[in-house]
């Protein structure tokens, strides 16, 4: 990726990345997360997989999503200094 194309920090520290559904942009927001939020945000994402394998994934007002046909089961916010799951 170059400078060009990397995405932009967001004053809240989170990456901006262009909304979308499916893995490929849930990826590359977790790729974009600054620092020791990008392990958390694989580490995350790996027992999403893992606990619901036909999970549902996208990226929408600039935040990850998890969940199913029906509806949003989970939400990861890293900004600043911290990382939530609001449920």
């Amino acid at each position: 990726m170059s400078e060009k194309s990397e995405p932009k920090l967001l004053s809240s520290g989170n990456p901006q990345i262009p909304k979308g559904e499916g893995n490929a942009p849930v990826q590359m927001y977790i790729a974009a997360m600054p620092g020791w939020k990008n392990g958390i945000g694989k580490r995350l994402d790996a027992i999403a997989e893992r606990i619901f394998p036909e999970v549902r994934k996208a990226v929408k007002w600039n935040t990850p999503l998890y969940g199913k046909e029906d509806g949003w089961l989970l939400a990861m916010y890293a900004t600043g200094n911290m990382s939530s799951l609001p449920s």
